[in-house]
């Protein structure tokens, strides 16, 4: 009897040989397993693993093709590292004009030698009291206004997720997500060895019935959530919904992860920590609301877990530079903050506008103050196919599979990232990939 592995092995070397090409499909998996001499249930786990391999994508209705470009890499990367497109669609770092004179002035003061000198001692997760009430100010929004003590910092963002899921969820245990989710939190399970559990969503974000379901089957240890402009579908719940949530979370003495990092966009709307603070740990930072190379994270969390958080980012290393809390006191202090919320949600709004302009007539979901859009592509088109062709335009985009969760078949669909280009590159880039979108694949081919 064939073991699983060595028959993806083997169908792994056929595409490294050539002898299977990027967008290739797959036989069904009762083909599959004819032509090799295995049993159909050891050709379901070989199409597993070419999956986790990031060698094969799987389509809704359609099958298994080839991928253009492995998951565990130029997908998964996409959304941390630099990519090397002329144009990059696929980082999503909003900057604005004013941004660099605005942070200078409020940084003055902290470059005098004395303060400079404090500033550069170390600091722990908890912080002095005086910053973790500006800190307070600075994530309020939609009338919540976190409890200070509750507040612990992190070195950025990613870190105080990786600390929130290692002090819920023991290694080996579960975690329920959207089943489109942060690529990050991919990673952070893969490292802890925890399973990820997708859960359904509609157009109001995760269903609750959902998460209830999952955990009636098989115990859940918590739920990361994206509850405002979810990364990647721009989606918002609505407060029924935030309530719905908040129930169900309680009804089943399950704590959540709410990522809030892009939630300051939209700061009219109340997080889910309002509605469930015992159930809550709530993460931000600052490198989209302020600055890219700002790296300060936060993790709003009930008493229970907030001990073990702060040891997780003191035994990590993971804890913050006193000069990043120093300079984010500052500048909540004189106004600094919000002046760059206010000019990045303008910005926003104008992204936005040209997004519509030059994708009308697609299917794109977005929200008017997100940074991002979720463009389901047009027949005959496939992500894996769309992207390779964008990267042969000098654009960088990402494809739907780099936020599906384990064997789910990928929408066909991709992310744009409207924050990094300048505006008229943005414009022109949008325009390529609009007129790109109605031309056949094959017709690029022929070039």
């Amino acid at each position: 009897m064939k073991d699983y592995r060595s028959v993806a092995d083997a169908v792994a070397a056929e595409i490294r040989s050539g002898a299977l090409r990027p967008g290739d499909r797959l036989p069904p998996q009762r083909a599959f397993a004819r032509r090799r001499g295995i049993a159909n249930s050891t050709a379901t786990r070989v199409y597993r693993e070419l999956a986790r391999r990031g060698l094969t994508v799987g389509e809704v209705g359609r099958g298994t093709f080839v991928r253009a470009a492995p998951e565990g890499g130029a997908a998964a990367l996409a959304l941390t590292e630099p990519a090397a497109a002329r144009v990059d669609l696929e980082l999503n770092h909003p900057v604005v004009p004013e941004q660099s004179a605005l942070l200078a002035e409020g940084l003055g003061g902290l470059l005098r030698p004395d303060a400079l000198g404090h500033a550069l001692r170390p600091v722990g997760a908890s912080g002095p009291p005086e910053v973790r009430e500006s800190a307070a100010d600075l994530l309020a929004r939609g009338g919540w206004r976190p409890d200070p003590a509750r507040i612990l910092f992190a070195g950025n963002g990613r870190q105080a997720v990786w600390a929130a899921v290692s002090a819920l969820v023991p290694p080996g245990g579960r975690l329920g997500v959207e089943e489109l989710t942060y690529p990050v939190v991919k990673a952070v399970a893969t490292r802890l060895g925890i399973t990820l559990v997708p859960l359904a969503m509609d157009d109001d974000g995760l269903v609750p019935q959902a998460l209830v379901e999952a955990h009636a089957a098989a115990p859940l240890h918590a739920v990361y959530v994206q509850p405002r402009l979810h990364n990647p579908l721009s989606l918002s719940m609505s407060e029924r919904r935030i309530a719905e949530l908040a129930e169900a979370l309680d009804r089943l003495a399950l704590p959540a992860i709410e990522d809030a990092v892009w939630a300051f966009l939209r700061d009219e709307l109340p997080p889910l920590a309002a509605c469930a603070p015992e159930r809550t740990v709530l993460i931000d930072s600052l490198s989209k609301r302020i600055a890219p190379g700002l790296t300060l994270g936060f993790a709003v969390a009930p008493p229970a877990p907030a001990q073990e958080i702060a040891a997780g980012l003191r035994s990590a290393g993971a804890t913050p530079m006193r000069f990043a809390l120093e300079a984010a006191h500052r500048w909540q202090r004189d106004g600094t903050v919000g002046a760059l919320v206010r000019a990045k949600q303008r910005e926003a709004t104008a992204r936005q506008r040209i997004a519509a302009r030059e994708l009308a007539g697609f299917a794109v979901r977005s929200d008017p103050r997100s940074y991002h859009c979720w463009w389901q592509l047009p027949r005959p088109w496939r992500a894996d196919t769309f992207v390779a062709a964008a990267a042969r335009h000098g654009i960088g985009v990402v494809p739907a599979a780099a936020f599906t969760v384990g064997g789910n078949h990928a929408p066909n669909a991709v992310r744009l990232g409207l924050a990094t280009a300048q505006p008229e590159v943005l414009a022109q880039a949008l325009r390529t990939l609009a007129a790109l979108a109605r031309s056949a694949p094959e017709d690029l081919v022929a070039d």
